[in-house]
Formats: structure tokens, C-alpha cells, sequence
């Protein structure tokens, strides 16, 4: 029995003496945008064997969102790289014997559930063959709306709004966190910024957000009566397809 004990042992010792480490380095990016990285909360990473399952490597997406000259006004040329060792990855280590095949999960970014987004993608690792530099990108289409004002379930009295009309306001981000102005880079001006307005379940009212300042779009809709409003704020770029949205629900009492 100590024989076969000892023999189990040393086989197992020997096959992971074979094993080695293997690095892969996985970004997020935004559509349109730069690498989600700390300043937003990051991306969850989990590298894991489409075989059985197995997490093989875990962690945050840590570092600055990238270069923005680089990302966002320099021509790409063929094998260019976008990251420096600043900007925003997960460096996974694998520890591996053979050619293994694994599927890159993202969950992005991993702070803002009400736009997370789930990538993945597969690929074969190969024992030493390291994937470094930009390393493994996935895209993370989208925008971060949090609407400000009215708050969710929030209780308004009719009087208080009847001859103002309800304040919508909301904050919009890309889903790197880099902000939307009029004439910035990420133009206000190109992009649809609307809130629908439902009362009892039914469309009361849609108007067109302005941008009086960075990130904080604003409207005004008219109330005539009590009842139970849901608030829908969405963005939508024509020319990128990129797309957000956000609800809360309040209720306006006699």
C-alpha cells in the first residue's frame, strides 16, 4: 500500500514537473473608445478550459485607459500596438503541460451592472508560448446611463411639478469611463439622447436630452396627474451602432 502511495505521488509530481507557466495578457476596450482599466471599477477576466471548465486564471483589468492621441487619432498601421505597459490589462499566468484550448471571459466593466456587458472569445495556449503586448482584446459595445434625477421609487407630490413639469436628468459615460461633451472626442452632437416617459404602463410622453455640460444630459416633461412613471433614458451613435440605456420608476401622488 505504501509502495502504490509513494508510486501515485511521484507520478503526479512528475507530470506537473512538465507544466509551465504560460502568460496571457487580456484587455477590454470600449466600442469607440479606450481600455476599461481602474479609474471604472475594471473587468472581471476568467480564463477557463473549454474542456471541463477549470478556471485556469482570474482577476481585475488594472492601469489607465490608454493613450488617447494613440487610440483615438493615430492612423493604425499593421501590428501596431495600442498599449504601453500603463494601460489597463490582466496579466493571466496559466500553468500548462500541453496545448490547451481556453475561452476568455470578460464581464465589463465589473462596477456597472446596469451596463455590463459578457464577452469571451477562444484560443489555443501553447506550454511558454507567451501572448503579451496588446495580448487578447475584447470589444465592449455600449454606454454607461445612470439616471440622476427622478430617483428610483421615488414618492413626488403632483403639486410640486404640476406647473414646472418633471426634471430628467442623467449621466452618460462611454463604458471606459471617458466623457461625452459637445465637440469632444466622443461628440455629444453626433449622438440620439432621449427620455420616454410611461405612466401605468403606458407612453406618456418622449423628449430629446440636452448637454448643458460634460456627461450630464437634462429635459423637462409635463405632468397633468398622479400615477406610477417609469423613466427611460437611452443614447444611440448612428455611426458606431453604439447603444445604452437605463430605467428607474417613481410614483406621482395626489
Amino acid at each position: 500500500m505504501k509502495r502504490s502511495v509513494l508510486f501515485a505521488v511521484l507520478f503526479s509530481l512528475s507530470l506537473h514537473a512538465f507544466a509551465i507557466d504560460t502568460k496571457l495578457m487580456v484587455r477590454a476596450k470600449a466600442k469607440d473608445a479606450k481600455f476599461v482599466g481602474s479609474s471604472i471599477g475594471g473587468a472581471h477576466i476568467i480564463v477557463r478550459n473549454t474542456i471541463n471548465g477549470q478556471i485556469l486564471a482570474e482577476g481585475i483589468t488594472t492601469g489607465s485607459t490608454g493613450n488617447t492621441g494613440l487610440i483615438m487619432k493615430t492612423p493604425k498601421d499593421r501590428f501596431a500596438q495600442l498599449a504601453d505597459d500603463k494601460t489597463a490589462g490582466f496579466l493571466a499566468v496559466v500553468d500548462i503541460s500541453e496545448p490547451t484550448f481556453v475561452r476568455v471571459e470578460v464581464i465589463s466593466p465589473i462596477s456597472r451592472k446596469n451596463a455590463q456587458v459578457h464577452a469571451s472569445t477562444e484560443l489555443w495556449l501553447i506550454p511558454g508560448k507567451d501572448i503579451l503586448g496588446d495580448g487578447v482584446v475584447l470589444e465592449i459595445p455600449g454606454f454607461v446611463i445612470d439616471i440622476l434625477t427622478p430617483n428610483t421609487h421615488q414618492y413626488i407630490p403632483l403639486e410640486s411639478i404640476k406647473s414646472t413639469g418633471l426634471d430628467v436628468k442623467a449621466n452618460i459615460v462611454m463604458m471606459c469611463g471617458c466623457p461625452i461633451e459637445k465637440g469632444g472626442i466622443w461628440d455629444s452632437e453626433v449622438m440620439e439622447v432621449k427620455a420616454v416617459v410611461k405612466k401605468d404602463g403606458q407612453v406618456f410622453g418622449e423628449l430629446t436630452l440636452a448637454n448643458p455640460s460634460r456627461n450630464l444630459f437634462e429635459g423637462n416633461v409635463k405632468i397633468d396627474g398622479a400615477g406610477s412613471y417609469q423613466v427611460l433614458v437611452y443614447a444611440y451613435n448612428p455611426t458606431t451602432g453604439n447603444t445604452g440605456v437605463d430605467i428607474i420608476n417613481c410614483v406621482v401622488t395626489e
